[in-house]
């Protein structure tokens, strides 16, 4: 009896090390084949889309060839969609997805996270020649915002009462009537704005100030802490070089600024 219960914990400590052993091989697997495959969005700008040259190009894809360059590795861009990000990390179909990937409990329970390497925002935007630095100074001025959106939660909180908040019922509503002129200023999510600013570059738009701030992190698969405690340094020496903010400031319009690890 005690042989028997000897060998068979023997045997499960064996099954726990190799358990162990293979949830930690994904980044010697990468250096190994020198390859690292990363899952990311294509229809998500300015963090990741196609651009005219049929490329993948955003901020996303940036840091992704960051990390592939600080590895010394070559790159796979796979596209994927916000339903399937995370299954392509559990099957293994990625090493990393970084993809504009919100932190909660629901998701760590499945996937581990790196610290965050990007702002995600809502935020007030408007032309280079409209004076707006915070919330005082919509005093008097037309804003537009989609109804019932965070963005609209947030600037109901802070909107001067002489502001003219103006409420459409969705997106592009919101954003064709900034646009057109119906409206001084827009609050909206950086991704909106990313996409409006580069079809309507002839606006001048501008980043002016945070409603609120909802950081990107990496999905790593559960258990591969080896290939996390990597990515966990690549990205604090880019924030320390100001690599991030120089990101942040090309696609979003600001520096990513304070980022939680």
């Amino acid at each position: 009896m005690y042989r028997r219960t000897l060998l068979a914990a023997l045997g499960a400590a064996s099954l726990l090390t190799f358990g162990e052993a293979r949830a930690q091989a994904a980044l010697d697997e990468v250096m190994a084949k020198k390859l690292i495959t990363i899952a990311i969005l294509t229809d998500f700008p300015p963090y990741g889309f196609v651009g005219t040259d049929l490329k993948p190009q955003g901020l996303d894809i940036d840091m992704a060839n960051l990390i592939a360059a600080k590895l010394g590795v070559k790159v796979e861009l796979v596209p994927v969609t916000s339903a399937n990000r995370i299954p392509y990390l559990q099957t293994k179909k990625a090493d990393l997805v970084i993809s504009t990937l919100g932190k909660n409990p629901e998701r760590e329970k499945v996937i581990d996270f790196s610290a965050a390497y990007s702002p995600f925002f809502q935020a007030v935007f408007a032309a280079k020649g409209v004076a707006i630095k915070g919330a005082a100074d919509l005093a008097g001025k037309s804003v537009g915002v989609t109804r019932g959106a965070i963005e609209d939660m947030e600037l109901t909180k802070i909107a001067p009462a002489s502001a003219d908040v103006k409420r459409f019922e969705d997106n592009n509503a919101t954003v064709s009537a900034f646009v057109s002129g119906q409206v001084q200023a827009i609050a909206t999510g950086a991704s909106v704005a990313g996409n409006m600013m580069a079809r309507n570059p002839q606006l001048g738009t501008e980043f002016k100030f945070v409603l609120k701030d909802s950081p990107n992190f990496i999905g790593v698969a559960k258990g591969e802490d080896k290939l996390r405690v990597k990515v966990n340094e690549i990205i604090a020496a880019a924030k320390a070089s100001g690599e991030i903010d120089k990101m942040a400031v090309m696609w979003l319009g600001r520096p990513a600024g304070e980022l939680p690890n």
